[in-house]
């Protein structure tokens, strides 16, 4: 077996660990709304989204996964190496402490960082680039906008219906829309590792570049499956924060949040645009909440921003050096990386071990009475 052969398949492998931290960084992006009103169990609704996740795959192209796969113009397997571990190493960190932020720019700040390392400026596509800077700026405000205008709607209907805020009609309607968001999150999200992956096998010759990568049928099963694992795994200390912390949900405000986020996610995989679900969620529940003029928590908001706002260029740092690293004579390059890999993973298997759990973000919703209350979000 050929040292590229080896390089690629421990690759492959590390873009589906990323995949897998997408899954559950993310997974908030599709059940925070019905978790923290109730409409669903906790364990159930993560379950629920996995499966959407993975359904996804029969119904949508390639569009997303060939707009990643073409950010950085390389033919380095180097390039893949660092973006992945930038990434894999935001995801974790900011999950860690409950900060809903981008997978997908995570990964796009990796492949600039690695991409310049190794080729410099030139090797960066930078019209690729320029659709997810457009994408940062209005996949947040479309969410907050289309969520905020739908609470007018669900208003209408509760006129009409007579329903009360958390009625068993607006979880219905809650469980509907969360499909839906959990169906947008893996058609765009899984196929951002999809991409990553063509990439790699096109940097390698396995796979011929062209004007669309032909994605391998195994690349696209194996992408879509870490998500819906990662998701049923439960990133419980996100799905805290935007279900708990940033507004003050009821069943009716949830179904205008998701109405939100779904637009924005489904028209951004039309157009083949690598959107941030994360964005488009949060935005969504906070266009809810300040619609509903329900009590909303702006400290978290601009804390959240921030991340939002540090989260390219701190990941192109991490994977510029650690794609710099890789351009070290070979023993010495291992040397350096080796220790830093176990670093990672030993923080990272101490991370889950410790994490949050379904039960507590349970008994968390039942202390606060969410539900059945208009108690303020402390600010």
């Amino acid at each position: 077996m050929s040292a590229l052969l080896v390089s690629v398949i421990a690759l492959t492998a590390l873009a589906l660990l990323f995949d897998f931290t997408n899954g559950f960084h993310d997974a908030a992006n599709s059940i925070s709304t019905v978790v923290a009103t109730r409409a669903m169990p906790a364990k159930a609704a993560v379950w629920f989204s996995a499966f959407f996740n993975f359904v996804a795959l029969f119904f949508v192209g390639t569009a997303v996964a060939n707009t990643v796969s073409k950010v950085v113009k390389t033919d380095s397997v180097a390039v893949v190496f660092g973006a992945l571990m930038a990434a894999i190493m935001w995801n974790y960190l900011t999950w860690w402490i409950g900060m809903p932020s981008s997978s997908s720019h995570a990964l796009i700040g990796g492949l600039i960082g690695a991409g310049m390392a190794i080729g410099g400026s030139a090797a960066v596509n930078w019209s690729s680039v320029q659709k997810v800077a457009w994408a940062i700026v209005l996949s947040p405000a479309i969410a907050f906008s289309v969520a905020f205008v739908a609470t007018a709607l669900v208003w209408a209907i509760q006129k009409l219906t007579r329903w009360n805020d958390n009625h068993k009609g607006f979880k219905g309607l809650q469980v509907v829309s969360a499909a839906c968001v959990s169906y947008g999150h893996g058609a765009n999200d899984a196929q951002k590792t999809m991409g990553v992956i063509a990439a790699l096998l096109v940097a390698a010759g396995y796979v011929e570049a062209g004007k669309n990568i032909d994605v391998p049928w195994w690349v696209a099963v194996s992408s879509y499956g870490a998500i819906a694992i990662g998701t049923a795994w439960g990133g419980w200390k996100i799905i805290e924060t935007m279900g708990l912390k940033l507004t003050s949900l009821n069943a009716k405000t949830g179904v205008a949040a998701n109405i939100g986020a779904t637009t924005a996610i489904f028209g951004a995989t039309a157009y083949g645009i690598p959107i941030s679900t994360t964005h488009a969620a949060a935005s969504s529940v906070i266009g809810a909440g300040v619609g509903a003029r329900r009590a909303t928590n702006w400290r978290l908001i601009g804390q959240m921003a921030t991340a939002w706002v540090v989260t390219l260029p701190t990941t192109a740092v991490v994977g510029y050096l650690l794609a710099s690293l890789t351009k070290l004579p070979t023993v010495l390059a291992w040397i350096v990386i080796t220790p830093i890999l176990i670093a990672v993973a030993i923080v990272i298997g101490i991370a889950m071990k410790n994490s949050l759990g379904a039960k507590h973000l349970q008994r968390e919703i039942a202390a606060d009475d969410v539900l059945v209350t208009d108690q303020r979000v402390p600010v």
